[in-house]
């Protein structure tokens, strides 16, 4: 199976992605007419704010013919976040422990699951972060199999392609297309800075409706023409 790599994003531009709320880019992504928020996945730990590229696996039940959980870090660089598309099931597991810490020792940002994970307090003690939809134990060996690395997959209903940017914080995950990542960052800049000036003001005594009419907030989320 061959497995292509992507282009990568510019150190910088991950940087600025990864000092921002999930709020303001999904707001951007509004903006831009783009879908991108993940309905129902959650931190395990709360706290971490990430962002990093997509390496993105697809995992079907498995079939007559047998397979395997797999193996796939090997696929990753440090910085990445590895993506996870398990249908959202809830009732097996694609991600444990061991996983954890060889993710951890790579380098890796994140894994984010359209599933669920277990051993959660051993990734809580090692400081790696980890989005799913629930804590579970019941083993994804011989009721999963990994179907594909390295290829479109869906999030929730968000469609995620290799190389795309993942970022995720205590109240979402977001999914940055790879050729749109600059024109968001720049949408998302743009509302932090005008969300910034309104608190400014509201600090400073101004009414709240004069504040938010000051810095065209009623526009913030407004999609371009």
């Amino acid at each position: 199976m061959t497995t292509p790599s992507f282009q990568r994003l510019p150190a910088a531009t991950l940087a600025a992605f990864a000092a921002l709320p999930t709020s303001s880019i999904s707001d951007a992504l509004d903006r831009l007419g783009l879908p991108g928020a993940v309905d129902g996945l959650r931190p395990m730990s709360p706290g971490p704010r990430v962002a990093g590229q997509a390496v993105t696996l697809r995992y079907l039940p498995v079939g007559t013919g047998g397979g395997t959980v797999g193996d796939f870090l090997h696929l990753a660089e440090a910085g990445d976040v590895i993506a996870i598309d398990n249908r959202g099931r809830l009732d097996c597991t694609v991600w444990g422990n061991i996983l954890t810490e060889a993710a951890k020792a790579k380098g890796l940002a994140a894994t984010v699951i359209d599933g669920v994970n277990r051993d959660v307090g051993e990734s809580r003690a090692f400081g790696y972060p980890i989005w799913s939809r629930a804590a579970h134990a019941r083993t994804g060996k011989d009721r999963v199999a990994l179907e594909a690395v390295m290829v479109p997959i869906v999030l929730g209903t968000v469609r995620v392609d290799p190389g795309d940017l993942l970022c995720a914080d205590d109240s979402c995950v977001v999914a940055v297309p790879f050729e749109r990542a600059e024109a968001v960052l720049e949408e998302a800049r743009a509302i932090e800075t005008k969300e910034d000036a309104i608190l400014a003001d509201i600090r400073a005594g101004v009414d709240l409706a004069e504040a938010r009419r000051r810095h065209g907030y009623h526009g913030l989320q407004t999609r371009r023409s």
